[in-house]
């Protein structure tokens, strides 16, 4: 929430865009919606590629940054939290939606500050009438284009909200132990004034601010992938009452 909220969502979908970039994975924005501020108050995209959601499903969760805002004129360290969720995309055939639970409106598609950006009716919203899910897309010319590309997201949605009804059945010894998976966990700290970033998960500083959030998340994504595994296992990772620092 807010504007500072706002502009770090930006850094952070930068930071998968160049994430994806350097992988060689396919990102497809599908949704974003600005603040008055030209920040993000959210963004939906398609990232397409081999293992692309084995390692980014350990970005969901609330991110928290420390740090002096653009709009604070008193210089003082504001903190705020973005959230990320890594939803696998789901085929049409693992989830059937009936179209006569569905909506489908079009509309005409805005840019950042409201301003009008297509008189063509060509943006679509979909709602979900069981569960009042509403999902719209409006990036492309298309109205079918985007048509698809919200389906694709109301379906993701879906599934979503069917496997954490599932989860929720599940005893917590089976639980992981990295968390519970609720979104509202936080894993990770980025404090740009000290050009630290703490993995919460790893109990780990990192000191590369600048190479991190230009994408270069190999080397923390791959000890969470290993950590993950370890736990897995019935391995128990040693963890120590502070976080350690890792890098320069």
């Amino acid at each position: 929430g807010g504007d500072e909220a706002s502009l770090f969502a930006q850094d952070l979908f930068r930071m998968y865009s160049r994430f994806a970039e350097k992988k060689g994975w396919k990102l497809e924005v599908v949704d974003t919606s600005y603040s008055p501020v030209g920040g993000l108050k959210e963004a939906i995209a398609e990232i397409r590629g081999r293992g692309a959601y084995a390692v980014l499903k350990y970005e969901s969760g609330v991110h928290r940054v420390q740090r002096v805002p653009r709009t604070e004129a008193a210089g003082r360290i504001h903190t705020s939290t973005a959230t990320v969720a890594v939803l696998p995309e789901v085929e049409e055939i693992d989830l059937r939606i009936d179209p006569k639970d569905i909506k489908i409106e079009a509309f005409g598609s805005s840019g950042p500050g409201g301003q009008s950006v297509n008189r063509n009716y060509t943006a679509i919203r979909i709602t979900h009438r069981p569960s009042g899910l509403v999902v719209s897309c409006q990036d492309e010319k298309s109205q079918h284009r985007n048509k698809e590309k919200a389906m694709r997201v109301l379906r993701s949605r879906l599934m979503d909200i069917a496997q954490r009804e599932q989860q929720a059945k599940i005893a917590d010894n089976r639980r992981s132990q990295v968390g519970t998976g609720e979104r509202s966990e936080k894993i990770r700290t980025y404090n740009f004034p000290q050009s630290r970033i703490t993995d919460h998960r790893l109990n780990e500083n990192f000191h590369n601010m600048e190479s991190f959030l230009d994408g270069d998340l190999d080397d923390m994504l791959a000890m969470l992938v290993k950590q993950a595994q370890a736990r897995a296992l019935g391995e128990t990772p040693g963890e120590s009452g502070s976080a350690r620092d890792v890098g320069n």
